[in-house]
């Protein structure tokens, strides 16, 4: 979600001016977060205080931030994906990938910048790794680029050039006692696969990805023990096949003015082959790569929390819904092997059925799940309610998702349309987890403020976010015992002075504030 909401606020406010990206850790120390493993019960982080400054803002205090107060292990780390931050995009024989051809064709910011440099990790990833490891950083979330290592997929050969760039880069985290945790699908794949298929609506889509697991888990498996199959595949079906935001832009109306596409099916199908996709590459690691290698392997969910907008029955069940239509879509299936019920009564003969089979291997096909939180908004009820045209459809459970209940805001507004600052919702959400998927072991994967904030504003909404005010606040953290920034750096370098080999470390005051964490 993170690339994706990026791109989505750029591409649609057209607000900043895009340049290549040399400034890798500058943003890191403001935003993301990423990985809580459940399990543990440390203590907040940062004791905060907040004091009226006489202009209408607060001025926190930061105090008692040492590694002691967690418990052993707990992990403190930051994370990235491959086309927001690697660069290099047609070097060592990489071929296009779908968002290097949607970028070059549409521009995926303004004045059509794109993604050929980003923040040059290609070339850059030693420094990178220092920096982090001068952070005191122990884990590392990166994805691996398709294209880089199977630039034409099945049809092609394994591309030894980019074996060895990820080979390097999981030799000098562990060199720094850093831990590496990869997504195998980030959004990104070879473009030849969309061309020659039409990527994740066709089956075939499935044996490309088998491919590439296989491809992955015996290359770097001896040493990374972490995977995530793909990461946040309803909301890529989601903006790919419905709103059409992403490539390859298919959708229809009331969703959007696309070229071709069917909003209210494709996104079941792109849905139903990625689920697969995950169940088989699963069940191929757990047989034939866990037992030697003894890694585990999750997905990354988008996990949004929804209440009720009113007490009525009617609202409570459309939160229920929401939350099917959102978390359920992708862990039922993972843990339970077929779709929830509201799944199934709502989508009708337009849900594809499981196969025995598949219910077979698709059960408990993770070892972990991986939550990725941003906000909590209300869910309102459309089947006895007037709502938006892109609200009452079966594809949306007929349910409006909404931000104010009586003209009041959720909570604090971020710079993304939508999203707000809940902090109740990450105790939520977890819980609700925890519940539903019989206490299976859970990651924050990716949790952000999703704006471009800088230093005391980033620092606010950090210690909000989290509840990291008091210890008696914080019970679900009882369950956790890591914590990762992730790196906002995904995203296209907004400011303006750093560009064309600009000061790469600048760091918008976060830097020491970022070192208190050791």
């Amino acid at each position: 979600m993170a690339f994706v909401h990026y791109f989505l606020y750029v591409y649609k406010k057209k607000t900043y001016n895009v340049h290549t990206l040399h400034s890798l850790w500058s943003i890191m120390k403001m935003i993301f977060l990423f990985f809580f493993l459940i399990n543990s019960a440390p203590t907040p982080l940062v004791e905060a205080t907040s004091n009226g400054n006489g202009n209408g803002g607060s001025v926190f205090k930061e105090t008692r931030v040492k590694r002691s107060d967690f418990p052993s292990g707990f992990l403190f780390g930051t994370a990235t994906s491959a086309y927001q931050v690697e660069g290099a995009y047609l070097e060592d024989r990489k071929s296009l990938s779908n968002w290097d051809v949607f970028c070059h064709s549409v521009g995926c910011a303004e004045n059509g910048e794109n993604g050929d440099i980003a923040d040059d990790h290609y070339h850059m990833f030693l420094r990178d790794t220092e920096l982090m490891h001068s952070l005191g950083i122990k884990a590392y979330r990166f994805s691996i680029s398709w294209a880089r290592i199977l630039p034409r997929g099945r049809f092609g050969e394994v591309n030894r050039a980019g074996i060895m760039f990820y080979n390097k880069i999981i030799d000098n985290l562990i060199l720094k006692g850093i831990v590496p945790f990869v997504t195998i699908h980030h959004v990104d794949f070879p473009q030849e696969l969309e061309d020659r298929y039409g990527s994740w609506l066709n089956p075939e889509m499935q044996e490309e990805f088998i491919y590439l697991a296989k491809t992955c888990f015996k290359s770097f498996g001896d040493r990374v023990k972490y995977w995530i199959t793909i990461n946040e595949p309803k909301l890529v079906a989601e903006y790919a096949y419905q709103s059409g935001l992403i490539p390859p832009s298919r959708c229809s109306e009331p969703f959007g003015n696309c070229l071709d596409g069917n909003s209210d099916v494709e996104p079941i199908i792109a849905m139903h082959n990625m689920l697969l996709a995950h169940g088989r590459a699963a069940k191929l690691y757990h047989e034939y790569f866990q037992p030697q290698q003894g890694g585990s392997i999750g997905i990354a969910v988008h996990a949004y929390m929804y209440e009720p907008l009113t007490d009525s029955e009617l609202d409570r069940q459309a939160a229920k819904r929401a939350m099917a239509f959102s978390l359920g879509w992708t862990l039922d299936p993972s843990i339970f092997g077929d779709y929830p019920e509201e799944l199934q009564e709502y989508l009708g003969r337009y849900l594809p059925n499981f196969s025995i089979d598949e219910k077979n291997f698709m059960k408990n096909s993770i070892d972990f799940i991986g939550i990725n939180h941003y906000s909590t908004s209300y869910a309102k009820d459309c089947t006895n309610s007037s709502c938006a045209a892109t609200s009452n459809r079966a594809i949306k459970g007929f349910v409006e998702i909404v931000g104010e209940r009586d003209g009041v805001p959720i909570g604090e507004l971020t710079g993304i349309e939508g999203s707000y600052v809940v902090p109740r919702g990450m105790e939520e959400i977890v819980n609700l987890i925890k519940i539903r998927y019989n206490n299976k072991p859970m990651f924050i994967t990716e949790n952000e403020c999703t704006s471009y904030l800088i230093s005391l504003t980033a620092k606010r909404w950090w210690t909000n976010t989290l509840g990291l005010k008091k210890v008696d606040e914080m019970r679900f953290w009882k369950e956790l015992s890591s914590y990762v920034i992730w790196n906002r750096v995904l995203a296209y370098q907004e400011d303006t002075s750093v560009q064309d080999g600009g000061d790469r470390d600048e760091d918008v005051e976060m830097d020491v504030w970022a070192r208190k964490v050791r």
